[in-house]
C-alpha cells in the first residue's frame, strides 16, 4: 500500500493522520511477516528514531481497534500483527514462528454453508478463521517466508488494485 492509501485509511476510520500513525501502519505492511511490536520497532527505529517504543504500541492498539490491522496471536501466546484485512486464514509453522496467508474462496464456502447448516443456538457468527498447524519443507525459520506462487499472484493482484485506486 502506498502512503496515500495509509492516510486514506487513517482518515476513512476518522483518525489524525500523524508520521507515527503512518510509520507504524507503514511498518506492519512492508514488514510483511506479520511482526510482533518488537519487530515494528526495531523496523521503525531505523527511519524513525525519536518515535517512542510506547507510542508504536499505542498505535498498534489504534490501529487493530480500528479495523485497519488484525491481531494474530501465536500458539506461544506471541501477538503479532497482519495488514491484510481481507478474508483469509493462517499457516503456522510447528517449528518456527512462521506464519503464512492461506486463501482458499472453496474452503470459505465450504466453512460458511456448513456452519449456516448447523445454525448454532446462541451464537452469531461474525467471522471464521482456522489456524493450520504444520510444518513448511522449505525450512525457513528466523527471516520473512517467501510467498507461495498463489500468494505472490494475489499481492500483485492486489497491488495493481491499490495503484490503480
Amino acid at each position: 500500500m502506498k502512503r496515500e492509501g495509509i492516510i486514506t485509511a487513517l482518515k476513512n476510520c476518522g483518525l489524525k493522520v500523524t508520521p507515527q500513525r503512518i510509520a507504524v501502519f507503514d511498518a506492519v505492511i512492508n514488514l510483511n511477516n506479520h511482526p510482533t511490536a518488537d519487530n515494528v520497532i526495531e523496523f521503525i527505529k531505523v527511519n524513525h528514531p525519536n518515535i517512542a517504543t510506547g507510542t508504536v504500541y499505542k498505535t498498534l492498539e489504534t490501529l487493530v481497534r480500528c479495523g485497519i490491522i488484525k491481531k494474530v496471536k501465536t500458539d506461544t501466546d506471541i501477538m503479532r500483527y497482519d495488514a491484510v484485512i481481507e478474508k483469509h486464514h493462517h499457516l503456522y509453522c510447528s517449528e518456527s514462528d512462521r506464519i503464512e496467508d492461506f486463501y482458499d474462496n472453496e474452503l470459505n464456502d465450504i466453512l460458511d454453508k456448513y456452519l449456516k447448516k448447523k445454525k448454532i443456538p446462541n451464537f452469531k457468527i461474525e467471522d471464521i478463521k482456522l489456524q493450520i498447524v504444520g510444518r513448511f519443507t522449505d525450512n525457513v525459520k528466523d527471516h520473512p517466508p517467501s510467498p507461495s506462487p498463489s500468494l505472490k499472484l494475489w499481492r500483485s493482484k492486489k497491488a495493481t488494485e491499490d495503484e490503480e485506486r
